[in-house]
């Protein structure tokens, strides 16, 4: 490539006037190639929605929590709300101008690159980024957002002259700094590696416009590119997890302190059964007061004294496969995120529900655990051991 044939076009994600921005200049320069913000995944995706393939195969939520990728789901899915509130509000579909782009490449011959780093990766090194705190912050605003005005949202076009202008990311931008690195910061240096690897002359790339000052810097100073392996990898980070660390301690106390009450001779029959009552009454009233189905709220229940005793091991995540036995999530529960404008569209949609019934458990049980228990079993039994 040559950088003297290579126009950077930074557009917003869901306006009208990029889409035609992006058209006219491609019909007017005829260049080789046309590379585009996306990757392999979304580019598929939007070439089905233009060709009328509509997905609503079955989402398989007992999976992700298996495999612990709610945080990237609920990332995911939320970014999919933002983008198609705004595109809604102004009668364009998110990514209108990559569809325009595509459009015009095919129609003078250029070839098509796609330059973006794969949309997973992006967000799980987000959330690896993301210390608990932000992450709160994050689904707070976000959840905000839900309820915003159409006065609230910002005018699209005046996004193109901010300094971090690709709308979705001010929402990161304001919950975690170090989210921010990665999807914006990253994605430069990532998009600009990726144009310097094309290897015709004329280039013209299509860019949400917050990424185009980051991307001509590095452009300008490749030597400044960190690697492929330092951009893709998704291993976290070691850092010692003080909050994990004192998580597990609590439970081990608990353990620590039944053993020496029970080779002290003291009586710990009644105590037993008070933990599992309590630990288990804390799950199934969460789990009940989240809306979940009867069964989800007695499997809490059920394992909710286990889970308590088991740093690993979280109740609400078998209220919530349970939950998902009965709730179905197909993928028009996830288009149906940009149609939420109230508390009661949020609760029709069962990517909520179910995700609700998780967190509803859970904090039944941190309630008992952290509160109840100590006070009701923990500290008298304590007392009784050394006499007090």
């Amino acid at each position: 490539m040559k950088r003297e044939c290579l126009k950077i076009i930074g557009t917003a994600h869901v306006s009208q006037n990029s889409v035609e921005e992006v058209k006219d200049a491609i019909y007017g320069q005829e260049p080789e190639v046309v590379a585009i913000e996306l990757d392999r995944g979304r580019f598929e995706r939007l070439m089905k929605e233009q060709a009328g393939i509509e997905e609503d195969d079955e989402i398989s939520v007992s999976n992700i929590i298996k495999e612990n990728k709610v945080g990237l789901f609920v990332a995911s899915g939320i970014l999919t709300y933002i983008q198609s509130r705004i595109g809604e509000d102004l009668d364009v579909k998110p990514g209108s101008e990559m569809i325009g782009a595509i459009e015009a490449a095919n129609d003078i011959g250029a070839k098509i690159a796609l330059i973006d780093r794969d949309i997973n990766i992006t967000l799980q090194r987000a959330l690896n980024e993301m210390s608990a705190w932000e992450k709160l912050k994050f689904v707070f605003s976000a959840i905000g957002s839900l309820f915003a005005s159409d006065d609230d949202l910002k005018d699209i076009e005046e996004l193109k002259e901010q300094d971090t202008l690709d709308e979705i990311m001010e929402y990161f931008k304001e919950a975690s700094p170090n989210a921010y690195k990665v999807l914006v910061k990253e994605r430069d240096a990532y998009l600009a590696k990726s144009i310097l690897d094309i290897e015709e002359d004329h280039v013209i790339a299509v860019v949400g416009a917050g990424h185009k000052e980051g991307i001509t810097k590095y452009l300008d100073n490749p030597e400044e590119i960190p690697s492929i392996e330092a951009l893709t990898s998704t291993e976290k980070k070691r850092k010692i997890p003080w909050l994990k660390i004192i998580l597990a301690a609590i439970p081990i106390s608990f353990v620590v302190i039944f053993f020496l009450a029970f080779i002290n001779g003291i009586d710990i029959e009644g105590n037993l059964i008070e933990f599992v009552l309590i630990g288990g009454g804390a799950a199934f009233i969460g789990s009940i007061l989240s809306g979940s189905k009867i069964q989800s709220a007695v499997v809490g229940f059920v394992v909710a004294p286990l889970t308590i005793i088991h740093p690993l091991l979280a109740a609400g995540w078998f209220s919530g496969l349970t939950e998902a036995k009965y709730r179905k999530v197909r993928r028009r529960d996830i288009s149906n995120l940009s149609k939420v404008h109230s508390l009661r569209d949020l609760w029709n949609n069962n990517i909520f529900r179910i995700l609700l019934v998780v967190i509803g458990t859970n904090l039944g049980v941190s309630v008992a655990t952290l509160i109840i228990l100590p006070s009701r079993v923990f500290i008298p039994l304590f007392l009784k051991i050394f006499g007090m």
